[in-house]
């Protein structure tokens, strides 16, 4: 029988670790360019795939929640897609039209209640065919994101391969400043618009929740 290696000392192993922690992209000035107490005891024992999971998941919660605060907004300012152009028809600040399009028929709600609708109400209103339709989206983009990040083994997390803009085709690429500079903006706003939605929601259940100005 071979003996077993030697345990290397965690003591030996921790400092190392969390100095590749505190030079992971996303590190900021705003936690003095060191990763937060909380991240670092959670990714103190962690595999070598658990930074690019957690940057993953950080970059992916954060669009969403760019998106969200975007679609309150919307609903809270009572902004709204017309149903369709013409004189009868609904327009961005007039949610009424002369033929109300069903959203759903067996429960009778139409485009134009849903357009009234506080944000909460509004995502209420939405049928079970709706929502199922919104997790097969939602399930398909995660297998497409899955293969693209891990079977593939793409090293920058958060590049699915989706780039209608050309911003990675840039001179430089994912290694030129102007992309570094717009990536970590990206995170940045993301975590902003975390905090942000959740106390918007927050305030909309239980109101004055949130004691500063919000729509």
């Amino acid at each position: 029988f071979a003996p077993a290696p030697a345990a290397v000392p965690r003591s030996a192993v921790a400092p190392a670790q969390m100095a590749a922690v505190d030079e992971a992209f996303g590190v900021s000035v705003e936690t003095g360019n060191k990763c937060p107490p909380l991240g670092a005891a959670i990714l103190e024992d962690a595999g070598p795939g658990a930074m690019k999971w957690f940057q993953n998941a950080e970059i992916k919660h954060g669009r969403i929640a760019m998106v969200a605060t975007i679609g309150f907004m919307v609903q809270k300012f009572g902004v709204h897609f017309p149903l369709y152009l013409g004189p009868t028809g609904s327009n961005c600040f007039h949610p009424e039209s002369d033929t109300a399009w069903l959203l759903s028929s067996t429960t009778g709600v139409t485009f134009s209640d849903v357009a009234k609708a506080a944000p909460l109400d509004a995502i209420k209103m939405v049928p079970a065919a709706g929502w199922a339709q919104v997790f097969a989206v939602a399930g398909w983009f995660e297998c497409v994101a899955y293969y693209r990040q891990w079977v593939k083994d793409e090293p920058i997390p958060g590049n699915y391969g989706y780039d209608p803009l050309g911003f990675t085709k840039r001179e430089g690429g994912w290694e030129s400043d102007e992309l570094k500079s717009l990536r970590l903006k990206e995170i940045k706003n993301g975590r902003v618009a975390m905090m942000t939605i959740a106390a918007w929601v927050s305030n909309e259940a239980i109101p004055g929740a949130l004691p500063v100005w919000h729509p």
